[in-house]
C-alpha cells in the first residue's frame, strides 16, 4: 500500500516551526541525558559485557555488582573502570565472580589513575564490544531473513497482542495468531513491571495481566516466531517494552536476542507511571540509541494521553508529543523507518462528526511524518461493553487506518472493557481488519477533503494549537529552571499529569557525570552510524 498524496493543505512555514520549537524545547532535557546516568545504563552496559544470571532471591548479579561500586567509589566516573580495574588486579577471573564477591563484600573497588586507569578502560571497551557486535550480528541475521522470507505483501502491518503471564502459554498462541494474518506478536509485560529496579531471569510462568519480559523469554518467543515465519513465508516481527525503571537493559537485551519492536515512549514513564523525569530522560537517550543500532522500530506512546484527557481538548498534545519524540528519536540516532509514532481512535463516538475529525487527525499525523510506520491505536475509552458497537467502532477505525496509511495497526477487540478476549474475538478482530482492508485499502486514491472544508479546517487549527502550546513551552517555561520542557511536564501539560523533576520513583538511581567518566558502551553508539548497505533495506513494506 502506498502513501497517501498530500491531501492536507498545511503551510510549510507553520511545519518547519512546529519543528523547529520541539528542537528548542527538547536540546535542553538531551544535554541533561548527555551529562548524567543511571544505574540502570550502567546495568546495561555491564550486560552488554556478558554479565548476566541471578542470585538464589532471584538478585540479577548485575545490580549486586552495580550497587558494590556505586557504595564504595560512585557512579559519576562510570561503572566499567573499577570492575575491569578490579579484574586486572585479580580480584576475580570473571564479572560473574566478580559480582558474586562483590555480593558479598569481599571485593574492593577503586579509582585507578595513570597506566591502570588506561588498561582499566581498553579491557572495559574488549568486554563490552562483544555485546555491541552481538547487536550487530542480530541486526544482520533480520535483515537476512527479512530477504529470505519476506515482508507482509500489504500495509499496515497488523499488529495483535499476546499476554497469557506465562510464556510457554504465549508461545503457541504467538504462533495462532501468526497463522491467522497477525504480522506483528506484542508481549505484554507483566503488571507492575516497568516499577521493577531489576530485571527478572529465565522463562517465566506467573506473569499477572502479562509475561515478564525477560532475556530467556525474549529468545523463546524470537525462536517460534522465526519458526513459523518460515511456515509462512513471511518475517513476523516481535515487540516489547523498553520502559520503565530498567529501560536501558531491556533495550540491551532486546538488540542482543533480535526483537524487531519496542514500545519506547519519551513521557509515558513519566505521566502514567511516576517515574522522575530525569531518570527518564536519561535511560530513554540510552535504550533509542541502542535500538537505533539494533534496527529496532520504536512505538510512542501518545494514545495514552487521550486515555486521560479529551481527545479533542487534547489533540494537539498528542502532535507535539510526536515531535518532541521524533526529535528525541532522531537526536539518539534513529531514522524515520524506525519511528512508530502512536496517536489513537479516542473520540467520544456520540459527538457529531466524530468520525470526520479522527480522520483529520489522523491525517494530520500521517503528513507531519510521512516516512514513519505511524502506530494507529483503537478505541478503549469509551468502549462501553456492547460487542456489537465496539465491532463497529473497530471497523470504522480499521477504515481510518485504511484511508490515512497507517504504517503499524493494533487489532481491536469487541469485548473490550468487558474481559480479557478469546481466541474467537482475535479471530472476529482480524475478519474485520481483513474486509475493510480488501474492501477499502485504495480508498485514499479517491479521497481527497476540499480545501477549506470541515476536515482541512480541524487538521489547520490542532497543528496551530501545536505550535502555540510549543511555543509557550519554549518561552514561558520556569524562568529559574533549565529544561523548560520539564516545567510543563510538571505543569500537568501532557496527560493531565504533574510531574515534577525532583520528584518520581527512580531519582536516587540518578547521578552527574564526573568529568573523567568512562562508558565504553555509550562512547560506541555516539560514534555508531547506519552501515550504508543495510540502511534502507529495513524500510521494505513502509508506507512510502
Amino acid at each position: 500500500m502506498s502513501r497517501p498524496h498530500a491531501l492536507l493543505d498545511l503551510d510549510p512555514a507553520v511545519v518547519r516551526r512546529a519543528r523547529a520549537l520541539a528542537a528548542r524545547a527538547a536540546e535542553p532535557v538531551v544535554e541533561i541525558a548527555r551529562s548524567h546516568t543511571t544505574v540502570s545504563v550502567e546495568r546495561a552496559t555491564l550486560r552488554l559485557a556478558g554479565l548476566s544470571g541471578a542470585d538464589h532471591e532471584r538478585v540479577p548479579w548485575v545490580n549486586h555488582l552495580v550497587t558494590a561500586v556505586r557504595d564504595e567509589v560512585g557512579l559519576e566516573h562510570g561503572v566499567t573502570t573499577p570492575v575491569y580495574d578490579a579484574l586486572l588486579r585479580g580480584e576475580a577471573p570473571d564479572l560473574m565472580t566478580l559480582a558474586q564477591k562483590a555480593a558479598s563484600g569481599n571485593v574492593s573497588f577503586r579509582l585507578p589513575t595513570g597506566r591502570e586507569a588506561t588498561a582499566a578502560r581498553r579491557a572495559a571497551t574488549k568486554g563490552v564490544g562483544g555485546g555491541l557486535r552481538t547487536i550487530d550480528r542480530s541486526r544482520a541475521t533480520r535483515e537476512r531473513l527479512i530477504r529470505r522470507h519476506g515482508d507482509p505483501r500489504t500495509k499496515p502491518w497488523i499488529y495483535l497482542i499476546v499476554a497469557t503471564g506465562d510464556i510457554h502459554e504465549d508461545i503457541p498462541q504467538a504462533q495462532a495468531a501468526a497463522r491467522e494474518g497477525a504480522d506483528i506478536i506484542a508481549v505484554i509485560r507483566s503488571t507492575g513491571q516497568s516499577l521493577l529496579d531489576y530485571v527478572p531471569e529465565g522463562a517465566t510462568r506467573e506473569g499477572f495481566a502479562g509475561t515478564y519480559a525477560t532475556q530467556e523469554n525474549f529468545r523463546l518467543m524470537r525462536a517460534a516466531l522465526d519458526e513459523v515465519s518460515t511456515e509462512l513465508g513471511r518475517y513476523v516481527r516481535l515487540t516489547n517494552y523498553a520502559s520503565g525503571l530498567c529501560m536501558p537493559e531491556i533495550a540491551a537485551l532486546a538488540g542482543m536476542e533480535r526483537l524487531d519492536m519496542m514500545l519506547n515512549d519519551s513521557m509515558y514513564g513519566i505521566l502514567f507511571r511516576d517515574i522522575n523525569p530525569i531518570r527518564t530522560f536519561v535511560d530513554q537517550r540510552f535504550s533509542r540509541q541502542v535500538h537505533a543500532r539494533a534496527g529496532i522500530i520504536i512505538n510512542t506512546g501518545e494514545d495514552n494521553y487521550l486515555t486521560t484527557a479529551d481527545a479533542i481538548e487534547a489533540a494537539h498534545t498528542v502532535t507535539v508529543s510526536q515531535l518532541l519524540n521524533e526529535r528525541f528519536a532522531k537526536e539518539a540516532g534513529l531514522e524515520d523507518w524506525q519511528l512508530g509514532l502512536g496517536h489513537a481512535f479516542e473520540i467520544n463516538p456520540e459527538i457529531p462528526d466524530s468520525f470526520r475529525m479522527e480522520l483529520a487527525h489522523a491525517l494530520l499525523a500521517r503528513q507531519l511524518f510521512p516516512e514513519a510506520p505511524l502506530k494507529w491505536m483503537p478505541p478503549t475509552k469509551h468502549m462501553t461493553g456492547d460487542i456489537f458497537r465496539g465491532y463497529l467502532l473497530d471497523g470504522f477505525f480499521n477504515l481510518v487506518g485504511a484511508m490515512t496509511g497507517q504504517g503499524i495497526l493494533l487489532v481491536g477487540m469487541m469485548t473490550e472493557a468487558v474481559v480479557t478476549p478469546f481466541l474467537s474475538d482475535r479471530d472476529l478482530a482480524l475478519q474485520n481488519v481483513r474486509y475493510v482492508m480488501n474492501a477499502a485499502s485504495g480508498l485514499a486514491e479517491d479521497f481527497h477533503p476540499p480545501r477549506d472544508g470541515f476536515i482541512q479546517t480541524r487538521a489547520r487549527q490542532v497543528l496551530s494549537e501545536a505550535v502555540d502550546l510549543l511555543d509557550r513551552i519554549v518561552h514561558d517555561g520556569d524562568p529559574a529552571g533549565d529544561a523548560p520542557l520539564l516545567a510543563a511536564i510538571a505543569d500537568g501539560t501532557f496527560g493531565l499529569m504533574k510531574r515534577p523533576p525532583t520528584g518520581g520513583k527512580g531519582l536516587d538511581g540518578v547521578c552527574e557525570r564526573a568529568d573523567d567518566y568512562d562508558n565504553p558502551a555509550t562512547t560506541a553508539l555516539d560514534a555508531w552510524t547506519p552501515p550504508a548497505a543495510t540502511r534502507h533495506t529495513s524500510t521494505e513494506g513502509v508506507v512510502r
